[in-house]
């Protein structure tokens, strides 16, 4: 097929604000097992890989096999104990909604490439309402997770577009290594856990820092000629 257009979002710190969550999931998890607090700059390195391995690599060397489980149940508890506090927060970003009712009604396909498992981004999604306007859902359930690029190559395959027809959007080094090692395009956000310099180190081939510039790029991505200049 051709002629066609696919757009692949990360979810944590592209789609969804849940910087704070995340961050008080891991410190909490972390003191139950008697690890101490978690600082907010180790564990926004982290988010994008699948959950026991961004554990591991905060936990301690000998943290063991069965420590480690121990330590990502925790996690996941402390998860489910948020979302039911009746303040519970995890909003999507300015201009996130917006871009992708846009780029829906313009024609792109749409996909995510997430960190998160199928339940947790049901979750997520379906509290916003934004099931529909996907069409491929890639999840670490079935897989190895970034910044190995298969989530990006079975959302292509699913959906039966070319790398030179995708777009790979997050907030992270591994989401842009990710996209490049599939051959897409990688653009970056900085709204999210990765600073510039750490999203340029991935490989990103254009950082942005609001929905509006991004909405630009889009605008001009043209498949197999990549994002033209403004």
């Amino acid at each position: 097929m051709s002629g066609l257009k696919l757009a692949v979002f990360d979810v944590d710190g592209t789609l969804i604000d849940s910087r704070e969550i995340i961050h008080r999931a891991m410190d909490r998890a972390f003191m139950r097992a008697g690890l101490g607090e978690m600082p907010y700059d180790r564990v926004r390195m982290i988010v994008g890989l699948e959950l026991s391995e961004a554990i591991a690599r905060l936990a301690p060397e000998d943290i063991g096999h069965e420590r480690l489980m121990l330590l990502c149940n925790y996690y996941k508890e402390a998860f489910v104990e948020q979302r039911a506090d009746p303040g519970f927060e995890e909003p999507l970003y300015a201009g996130a909604l917006e871009t992708l009712v846009r780029l829906s009604d313009e024609g792109w396909l749409l996909g995510v490439a997430t960190g998160k498992a199928r339940r947790g981004l049901d979750i997520v999604f379906g509290h916003h309402g934004l099931h529909r306007y996907f069409q491929t859902l890639q999840t670490v359930d079935h897989g190895v997770g970034k910044p190995n690029p298969r989530m990006v190559l079975d959302a292509m395959a699913e959906t039966g577009v070319r790398p030179h027809e995708t777009v790979v959007i997050g907030d992270t080094s591994f989401d842009m290594a990710m996209a490049r090692s599939a051959g897409t395009t990688a653009l970056g956000v900085s709204w999210g856990f990765h600073t510039a310099d750490e999203i340029a180190s991935g490989g990103a081939h254009e950082i942005h820092d609001s929905y509006d510039t991004l909405n630009g790029a889009l605008s001009r991505f043209m498949p197999g000629e990549g994002i033209a200049l403004p």
